[in-house]
């Protein structure tokens, strides 16, 4: 059984009318308005994943400008997710540029089945931790949902989508909310080093990290580096697809060389525990 954190999928409207949105949504104009980067609906996601033997799929959003988009999209991921409860995982994107409404779309969210939040995008992550998002955070902790963050490397080429939402933007935000389930993207951008500084460790004790993109900027070693740094149970299975394919991230994994065991809970096990379906996480 393979699970994969971190995956991408949109309704077939926002697809068929690509460029129209790009040209209304910033995050979507910098993700996708090359023609060249692929936007998949669930079934063709299911498509892959059988292809490939995934077993399951954690299905993120991305964060639109509008709450608007964010409801509308939101609302086909929950869908998806009742029309194939057995493969698809769904998460939800929130208007996090405002926190009242970020709120207002979580409460809606939680009605509706959600069993995360992401892939959240913010290039000041450092403002997560003033008291304007304290109500956001306390709910979504209450809730015990996962919070999937982009974040990226300090270092490295400069890519579509990259950002600048690097380790010390992250951390007091990280440090405000130690009990948040946290999952921060493409390897934390860095963060498990961090694990090493006993203060951030304590800090970092609810945060996790998927591999998403990690063949792109990485050599294989990074996994070991990582389950080193900040343990065996931090680290979690995230191909990005459709933005590189199955082959290539599964490749990738495979040639780290994790003990079967190891291996095991970075593709299965972990993924479960984190989603509160697994044994403790401790």
């Amino acid at each position: 059984m393979i699970i994969d954190f971190h995956t991408h999928i949109f309704p077939p409207e926002i697809i068929a009318a690509r460029q129209d949105y790009a040209c209304r949504d910033s995050c979507l104009g910098m993700l996708y308005s090359n023609p060249k980067a692929k936007m998949i609906t669930a079934e063709e996601l299911l498509t892959a994943m059988d292809e490939a033997g995934i077993s399951q799929a954690v299905t993120l959003n991305i964060s639109w400008d509008s709450a608007e988009l964010c409801a509308l999209t939101n609302n086909y991921l929950l869908d998806s997710a009742r029309r194939y409860p057995k493969r698809l995982i769904p998460f939800c994107a929130l208007p996090v540029s405002d926190p009242a409404a970020s709120l207002k779309e979580l409460e809606r969210c939680l009605e509706l089945g959600v069993k995360g939040l992401g892939e959240l995008r913010t290039e000041e992550p450092e403002k997560l931790a003033s008291p304007a998002y304290q109500p956001l955070f306390e709910r979504i902790s209450e809730n015990s949902l996962i919070c999937l963050f982009h974040a990226s490397e300090p270092l490295g080429h400069i890519y579509s989508g990259k950002g600048n939402t690097t380790p010390e933007k992250f951390y007091p935000f990280v440090a405000r909310y130690p009990e948040l389930k946290l999952v921060l993207a493409h390897l934390g951008g860095g963060m498990p080093f961090y694990h090493l500084m006993p203060e951030a460790e304590k800090a970092l004790a609810n945060t996790a990290y998927d591999t998403a993109a990690a063949p792109f900027l990485y050599k294989p070693e990074i996994y070991r580096q990582v389950i080193t740094l900040s343990g065996e149970s931090k680290l979690l299975f995230g191909s990005d697809y459709p933005l590189m394919a199955y082959e290539r991230t599964l490749k990738h994994l495979a040639q780290g060389c994790l003990e079967p065991d190891i291996l095991e809970k970075v593709m299965q096990q972990n993924a479960l525990n984190w989603l509160g379906e697994g044994k403790d996480r401790s």
